[in-house]
């Protein structure tokens, strides 16, 4: 899915008359006005209708796409498109299940965009916010800010940084947030405090306390929780300190520096945080607000909102007319020339009279869009904004960061694939804002920044939740529910089987509440539990077998029927594109079988395991070394199947991507829960080899993996190379041509370009990886999803009991039939 790089709108490319957009503009003015000032009597707008054809562009039909869905001579698909020798249908260069492919190739090939009327809110929220939050105007509430609730986000919040102190401990127990000073309660995050020279610099964790030297040479240096470190506030340059030191100073060697103190906190950078950079909000906002550590705002200041001067900066909301948590959705006094590419172009239907109980009113646009269309919900940031504000540390959950020059710096977060994918459906053209003609609905909670913030603060304690995070991201997920069932009524319409939640943590949706299993859960882990049917991770804070079947009810973690494995999230690596790995041929693979990850506690630095949790892998790649391993355990014993151009070792290759390019087959094994050694595999060209026994992987109940990979059970792990060997040339070259077709497949594209394109806005070029994902032109995850959305839209059982008066571009053959 392209997105393009410069805006496409201009007034010259729609036929319409000066004096109609002139009226329209009138129109808008008004509205804005009688919005801004309040004015009780809202003028009626009888006089200012516009023609149903009157402002469409000129390089498209006069007329918008018929909502006729079309009737034409039923075909039978499995003639027209037959399965091959593997039981493939392919669509898009993709082996698909062979039912799958079928109606992919008949039915998602041939639709045609329909008529949807997009609702643009228009409710006012009390206060407008306060200044301190932004107005969901579909709702008119208010999503405060980091530290503000209330209706009118008037009430300010206490977010402590330290636990209740005590004699022994005046700073409480320890929690990442501990503050010997000066803590900022709207995010309970610590910094150096008025009376010193740089206030606004981040003084986390054991910058500000003082160290218990070691008890015998080289031995580690342990942090005394209780006693604050003062020479951190020292102005005396032979001193280490921080809050008083000038960078100037600093860098030429006039003054020293605590070399435990640095700048954790997103939005800054430089050894002292001196230099203010862009911080990491969802779209960054989209050109229609400030991105403050994480939500986005409006800023009426000159500086950064983490500036190091000492100013007063008073922040205000989304752009004048903008709303959602990416600012991206326009509202009734938005400007429709700024409107977002998947809301144009589009036919405005003004209502006869815009009384609405002295509130301005909702006004419908008629876009013509391609089903299936989502519905994104706006949920209040707890969900999403406040866990990207606080981060103590920058890198958690997020797939980017920027540095001094504003540069995109991709992150290597296998989570991150969460926030690709919620800034693409926020951006897509499948996007809808009318609940009522949406086919799917997504709720973005960010698990990812639930489980690695859990605990960072008093105020998101895992005390009631026995110190499970697991435990804690169920309740997120229960909130939301409940959220979304109060405030909106799409989910009774189908019991919640068409909403859609994303589960990206170690093991996927185990822990999901029992209230919406119904739902479709996007995961990285497909464990059925048909055989591994109790949590699988090593980490006991992740274990979700404690947890109450009131609460997580008896489910699965993986239902192949409803829910989908999607990719994780791999960096986007210019180099590794322009080398072109994956297209290396047979003869260029000369290791029969690689491996190269964590092989357990019999070796050197492996993981470590507890015997009261689970074994890491599950066993699995303990097993795998045991037969084939290729470098010697900590008793200096090889595998006893050990082989010449079979590599199985725990020591990180010089080259890695080399490598498994270098490579026929490659190991794909659980880690603690799932691992990114599939999309390794993929990205390299490499033929992947599963041995993870009723866990799927990524579009495995969709697409035909007998194609491209090897499946094997776990009691066949001592024959593994043996079953290789046994493999010819033909079925070799099969397979790996088809891994080169579809390993676009297991990249976020469409997430990447959106950042190229900011960039692009920013400084009007685009760095090296941006010129190569331009460069790939096949499906990506977004796309793949989208096709699959749409086969399941007409497929699912369910849907077979619902009744809709929807039209959907397709032929009747292709349509659900209802009872």
């Amino acid at each position: 899915m392209g997105r393009d790089l410069l805006d496409l709108f201009s007034m010259n490319k729609w036929r319409c008359s000066w004096s109609l957009a002139a009226t329209i503009a009138s129109v808008l003015a008004l509205v804005s006005v009688v919005h801004l000032v309040s004015f009780p009597l809202i003028p009626t707008l009888n006089n200012f209708k516009i023609a149903q054809d009157s402002c469409i562009p000129a390089n498209v039909s006069a007329e918008f796409p018929s909502n006729r869905d079309q009737e034409q001579p039923a075909v039978d698909f499995k003639l027209q498109f037959p399965a091959d020798l593997h039981g493939a249908v392919v669509y898009q260069g993709a082996p698909w299940k062979a039912e799958i492919g079928h109606w992919l190739a008949g039915c998602d090939s041939v639709i045609k965009e329909v008529n949807i009327t997009e609702i643009i809110g228009g409710n006012n929220c009390k206060n407008d916010c306060s200044g301190q939050g932004v107005c969901n105007r579909e709702l008119g509430q208010c999503r405060c800010f980091h530290g503000y609730s209330g209706d009118g986000c008037t009430e300010q919040l206490q977010l402590e940084c330290n636990y209740e102190g005590s004699p022994d401990q005046p700073f409480g127990r320890w929690v990442v947030s501990i503050c010997p000073t000066n803590c900022d309660k709207t995010r309970a995050m610590c910094f150096c405090g008025e009376g010193t020279k740089y206030p606004n610099r981040p003084l986390a964790e054991t910058c500000g306390f003082q160290f218990i030297p070691p008890s015998e040479p080289d031995g580690p240096k342990l942090v005394n929780w209780t006693q604050i470190d003062q020479d951190v506030f020292t102005t005396n340059g032979s001193k280490r300190g921080w809050c008083n030191v000038d960078p100037a100073d600093a860098y030429s060697g006039k003054a020293k520096i605590k070399e435990e103190c640095d700048c954790k906190y997103d939005g800054l950078w430089g050894r002292l945080c001196e230099v203010p950079v862009e911080s990491v909000c969802i779209n960054q906002c989209s050109r229609h607000g400030h991105c403050r550590g994480g939500f986005c705002q409006c800023e009426n200041a000159r500086f950064h909102p983490m500036s190091v001067n000492k100013v007063n900066i008073v922040y205000f909301q989304c752009d004048n007319g903008w709303y959602g948590v990416d600012c991206s959705m326009p509202s009734v006094i938005s400007s429709i020339t700024e409107w977002p590419s998947w809301l144009r172009p589009a036919r405005i239907d003004i209502v006869d009279d815009a009384r609405a109980n002295g509130k301005m009113i909702n006004l419908n646009a008629v876009v013509a869009k391609k089903r299936p269309l989502i519905y994104v919900y706006d949920l209040p940031p707890e969900f999403n904004s406040l866990l990207l504000e606080g981060r103590h540390f920058k890198l958690e959950c997020v797939n980017r960061i920027y540095d001094d020059k504003n540069v995109t710096l991709w992150t290597d977060q296998l989570y991150g694939a969460q926030m690709a994918l919620y800034e693409s459906l926020l951006a897509s053209p499948h996007r809808t804002l009318n609940g009522e003609e949406a086919d799917f609905f997504f709720v973005p909670v960010l698990d990812s920044c639930i489980i690695t913030r859990a605990d960072d603060a008093p105020h998101l304690s895992m005390q009631e939740h026995m110190g499970l995070r697991s435990s804690l991201t169920l309740e997120y997920y229960k909130k939301a529910y409940t959220h979304i069932v109060e405030q909106y009524p799409y989910w009774n319409h189908s019991s919640g089987r068409d909403h859609i939640w994303f589960f990206s943590w170690d093991e996927g949706a185990c822990y999901a509440p029992k209230e919406i299993w119904n739902s479709m859960m996007l995961v990285h882990w497909g464990n059925t539990n048909s055989k591994h049917n109790h949590s699988t991770t090593a980490y006991w804070a992740d274990n979700w077998d404690k947890i109450s079947s009131n609460r997580r009810g008896i489910h699965p973690c993986f239902d192949p029927d409803k829910d989908l494995v999607l990719p994780a999230w791999k960096v986007p690596d210019a180099n590794v594109l322009t080398s072109k790995l994956w297209a290396r041929s047979h003869e260029e693979r000369k290791t029969l079988f690689y491996f190269n990850g964590n092989l357990g506690p019999a070796y050197t630095n492996g993981r470590p395991e507890d015997s009261r949790w689970c074994r890491y892998s599950m066993g699995i790649r303990q097993k795998l070394a045991e037969e084939f391993g290729s470098s010697p355990n900590k008793d200096g014993v090889l595998g006893k199947q050990h082989a010449k151009d079979v590599i199985v070792t725990p020591e990180r290759s010089e080259n890695y991507h080399l490598a498994l390019a270098s490579s026929v087959f490659c190991g794909v094994f659980p880690g603690d829960g799932w691992s990114g050694r599939m999309e390794d595999s993929i990205l390299q060209g490499c033929i992947p080899v599963v041995i993870q026994d009723g866990i799927f992987l990524p579009y495995e109940n969709m697409l035909n993996y007998d194609s491209f990979a090897v499946r094997l059970s776990e009691e066949e792990i001592p024959n593994l190379i043996k079953i290789l060997r046994g493999f010819n040339e033909t079925e070799i070259k099969f397979k790996l041509e088809n891994v080169k077709k579809i390993w676009q497949r297991f990249v976020y594209r469409d997430s990447v370009l959106l950042e190229a394109e900011r960039q692009k806005y920013a400084f009007g070029h685009v760095d090296d990886w941006a010129i190569e994902f331009l460069k790939l032109t096949e499906d990506d995850v977004s796309a793949t999803l989208m096709q699959i959305l749409h086969y399941k839209l007409h497929n699912d059982p369910w849907r077979k009991q619902v009744r809709h008066n929807k039209q959907f571009g397709l032929p009747h053959q292709c349509l659900v039939s209802t009872s």
